[in-house]
């Protein structure tokens, strides 16, 4: 599987991560599947956060095995300086690790929780001394919101950000959701460039969820294909996957096959999404 540097990180990570929110909501057997896959085709970035119901005590065994085989990369939702070394040390506990590869400040939407969490007494506060301490690597952000992301981005020296882009948003997009801002002073800064929900194709039309995802996914082969390829033609290091152990499988076999799509392609899987609704803004 091709591997792409992460920015300023200096790590070659594979083009597709492991997002890890589904694997918090199966069984351990099924996990134990997902990791022997992501083993096999050399998978080296996980994605992770406290907040994927059991995910990190489902990792935990395979921490132990095999720790030195992937970059780990955790969150936190908390903004506070104390909250935040608290949550860091749980997830450390939880998952068997004395280090993490990448910390970040996990769904920085709001303008508010960016003035707290980067502000005296707040969340980067605490990531900065673990990496001071050894215990991180390198500090990250993570946006559902690119204005807010933005901003974040100009006021520290972040090592990565972590982003939603796939053809549907760019087919709507709007100054809210338009990720082409952030990834250009991403990129101008050397970090590293991690997409998220490059397999969603819209929310759920019904309250019927056919997968352990919180929208509805593209779930066939030449789907996930084109939904991947699209992504990681625009630039970015790597992009998180789906979980679900129906759909990673279908995540992987499209990152061996990737290729450069022409112009002409991505402009048309652009132009097919004028019917689909955008998963972002919420609400």
């Amino acid at each position: 599987m091709e591997k792409r540097r992460l920015g300023k990180t200096g790590h070659m990570s594979t083009i597709l991560a492991l997002g890890s929110y589904s694997i918090g909501f199966i069984p351990q057997e099924e996990v134990d599947e997902i990791m022997e896959l992501a083993l096999d085709h050399g998978v080296n970035h996980i994605d992770i956060a406290p907040t994927y119901g059991e995910a990190e005590l489902r990792l935990r065994k395979w921490m132990g095995e095999h720790r030195d085989g992937f970059f780990l990369a955790c969150k936190t939702r908390e903004r506070t300086k104390e909250g935040a070394a608290q949550d860091m040390r749980r997830s450390m506990e939880r998952m068997g690790v004395d280090h993490l590869d990448l910390y970040q400040l996990h769904g920085l939407d709001d303008p508010g929780e960016l003035e707290i969490a980067l502000g005296v007494g707040g969340a980067l506060e605490a990531m900065v001394e673990a990496k001071e301490e050894g215990l991180v690597d390198h500090v990250g952000i993570t946006s559902h919101a690119p204005l807010t992301a933005v901003e974040a981005v100009r006021r520290f020296d972040f090592d990565t950000v972590l982003f939603p882009l796939n053809y549907v948003l760019l087919r709507h997009a709007t100054p809210e959701i338009d990720y082409r801002p952030l990834l250009d002073l991403a990129k101008k800064r050397d970090m590293g460039t991690i997409a998220m929900k490059a397999f969603t194709k819209q929310p759920w039309p019904t309250e019927e969820h056919r997968y352990q995802t919180w929208y509805e996914p593209w779930d066939t082969q030449p789907e996930v294909d084109r939904a991947l390829w699209f992504t990681l033609n625009q630039g970015v290091t790597t992009a998180a996957s789906v979980g679900d152990p129906r759909l990673f499988p279908l995540a992987v076999d499209a990152a061996e096959r990737y290729r450069t799509l022409s112009r002409d392609e991505q402009q048309r899987l652009v132009s097919s999404a004028a019917d689909l609704r955008p998963l972002f803004p919420r609400g």
